[in-house]
């Protein structure tokens, strides 16, 4: 996840910097991203066993089913190393995505940790819309 992570930012960091150089007053712009997702990435905490985390599954799994069906939780996916789990969230601010998270069961018995990482369009996609 952390390789994604740094490839995504080394992308955008070069779109960015490539459009500084192609219209250096985009760049004084400072345009920000709107928010239109959060991602955020559990981690089973330090010193949490499997068999605690196993005795809140189903209701956890059973609660974030509801979340998908409701378009709150737009995708999931399970940590390739088994440490837990990727959100992809329908929300408009990371404050938003708290809320959301920490209704779950995990977060209310404090096995997981969190991050957040509000998302949004990428930005130098603009310079496709815009003339020569």
């Amino acid at each position: 996840m952390k390789a994604i992570r740094n490839l995504v930012l080394a992308l955008t960091l070069a779109l960015t910097g490539g459009t500084s150089m192609v219209d250096p007053s985009l760049a004084q712009a400072q345009v920000t991203s709107p928010t239109t997702g959060v991602m955020v990435i559990l981690t089973v905490k330090a010193g949490v066993t499997r068999e605690q985390v196993m005795a809140v599954m189903p209701d956890e799994i059973r609660q974030t089913v509801q979340l998908y069906l409701n378009g709150t939780v737009r995708e999931w996916y399970s940590r390739s190393d088994g440490s837990g789990a990727v959100f992809l969230l329908d929300a408009k601010s990371v404050a938003e995505g708290h809320a959301i998270m920490d209704g779950l069961p995990l977060a209310k018995q404090d096995l997981m940790d969190h991050e957040y990482i509000a998302v949004g369009p990428l930005l130098p996609l603009r310079l496709l819309m815009t003339k020569p």
